[in-house]
């Protein structure tokens, strides 16, 4: 049985077209279609069911589409999701390192699941303890570390593996605003370093950090630029505006319908 060979395009970081999930019916993700080039910090917003799990798990090879297209690292995500999986980095909103290892126990787990040799997981280590000020705490188990440092770590693993784009899933949710400040110094010296950071966060004030910013709605793109441009289209002075002016119709709609189906029942 002959292997078959990942076939790589040389275009942006993701990319997507039409990209469609469905499931049993229900049309989680509806044929959305974008860009992002690479080291690009490209914020993806929507409330909770709006298609944006959906969309990522699309992205990073986890959920073939239902149809449509996307490409991740210059692989299809369809017929390349292994290709894809090795070159991506994921946060996920919940906290995704085992608290009962320490944090030298973590870094060698992730870079064995990454494929790492013992030297380059022991020299990323370092340099990533060193750069967070934390290695006098690598013995220590992770579970007793502050909230903000656990993200700041479980980012600096998904990083471990040099990937070309990393997702990060509400990465700074219920961290204090200085560790925020400090999260988004991490994501901005990722991306200068080229690697492409696909973020979504419910503080809509980060999203003004972004390169750009889409924002879905009921499984589609309702809105995709610069905060600039957003605020400018919309007329608002803020993201927030911006987003319950997209979003609240879609939750009205929501709403109504659910009255009208319990009044049938």
């Amino acid at each position: 049985m002959t292997r078959a060979v990942a076939h790589r395009t040389p275009e942006a970081a993701v990319s997507a077209r039409d990209l469609t999930r469905r499931f049993d019916g229900f049309t989680a993700v509806d044929s959305i279609s974008f860009s992002v080039a690479r080291g690009e910090v490209f914020g993806f917003l929507g409330a909770n069911g709006a298609g944006k799990t959906t969309a990522i798990k699309m992205l990073t090879g986890l959920l073939a589409p239902t149809s449509g297209e996307a490409r991740t690292a210059g692989y299809d995500v369809a017929t390349d999701p292994e290709a894809v999986k090795r070159r991506v980095g994921y946060m996920s909103q919940r906290f995704a390192l085992y608290d009962d290892l320490s944090v030298r126990e973590n870094v060698r787990f992730y870079g064995g699941v990454y494929g790492l040799s013992d030297k380059a997981i022991a020299d990323r280590m370092g340099e990533a303890l060193l750069r967070l000020g934390i290695e006098h705490l690598a013995g220590e188990r992770v579970g007793r570390l502050p909230l903000g440092w656990k993200q700041k770590l479980a980012f600096s693993v998904a990083l471990l593996h040099e990937p070309e784009v990393v997702f990060l899933d509400e990465p700074t949710s219920g961290v204090d605003p200085v560790t925020r400040r400090q999260f988004w110094e991490m994501i901005y010296a990722t991306a200068e370093l080229g690697t492409t950071v696909f973020v979504t966060t419910h503080y809509l004030d980060e999203s003004e950090y972004c390169n750009r910013v889409s924002i879905m709605v009921a499984g589609k793109i309702a809105a995709l630029g610069t905060p600039a441009e957003l605020k400018a289209k919309f007329d608002a002075d803020a993201m927030d505006d911006v987003f319950v002016r997209l979003a609240r119709p879609a939750k009205e709609a929501q709403a109504q319908k659910a009255a009208e189906t319990r009044r049938t029942e």
